[in-house]
């Protein structure tokens, strides 16, 4: 998934409004980080084949279990959660940012073909192929980011002049970006190219949402 998670980020602010978007947004799109810097330190590993006409379905995953098996996104979570509690004391918003790198792993499991591991060590891989319907995946995954941008929306007000631009521009180009991911062309390329182009792309991604806290605030400050 892509937009799915960025949706999970969205919804957390109106369960926790004191927290940072950017942190609730990292805190999904932590794995994907991990696995873009483990791919192009060579930890990690995908090929491309030619076994479908879209991007997602020429992508096959041989290793990332650093990065994306439940055992490791719950070390990720932990650590992460663990950090802001001890900067914060924050017990409600550490738990938040837990459950955000979790949630990871289960839309994955969702969207990919078998391809989630449960741990490094366990041979065993899991999904339920999602993607290979894009109508499928248009509306599971596209309907909860519609909801999380709307209700993002609703409970925050500009602040600046970029306020709304910032967040329509942003959305518009996640969306194209989702898009071109379940319905573009096969990639090409080499397996650590893909992961510096991943490792940037989720930075942006991340920095976005860090910049929506500087130019919009929640409705009830």
């Amino acid at each position: 998934m892509l937009v799915g998670h960025v949706a999970v980020g969205f919804a957390s602010k109106r369960l926790v409004p004191r927290a940072s978007l950017g942190l609730l947004v990292l805190a999904p799109l932590l794995a994907d980080l991990l696995w873009g810097l483990f791919m192009v330190a060579g930890i990690e590993r995908v090929r491309f084949v030619t076994r479908g006409p879209t991007f997602m379905s020429s992508v096959l995953i041989e290793d990332v279990s650093f990065s994306h098996s439940l055992l490791t996104g719950a070390i990720w979570g932990g650590l992460l959660a663990a950090s802001y509690f001890l900067t914060t004391r924050d017990r409600g918003v550490s738990w938040i940012l837990f459950v955000g790198v979790l949630s990871h792993w289960v839309l994955d499991w969702i969207s990919h073909n078998p391809d989630m591991p449960l741990a490094p060590v366990m041979q065993g891989r899991y999904g339920l192929g999602l993607w290979n319907s894009i109508p499928a995946t248009l509306l599971v995954e596209g309907l909860p980011w519609g909801l999380a941008v709307g209700l993002y929306y609703r409970t925050t007000r500009a602040t600046t002049r970029m306020g709304g631009l910032a967040l329509w521009i942003g959305v518009g180009l996640l969306t194209a970006a989702w898009y071109n991911n379940i319905a573009g062309p096969p990639p090409t390329g080499s397996s650590a190219a893909m992961g510096a182009q991943s490792l940037i792309f989720f930075a942006v991604v991340a920095s976005w949402a860090f910049w929506l806290d500087r130019v919009r605030s929640w409705r009830s400050e």
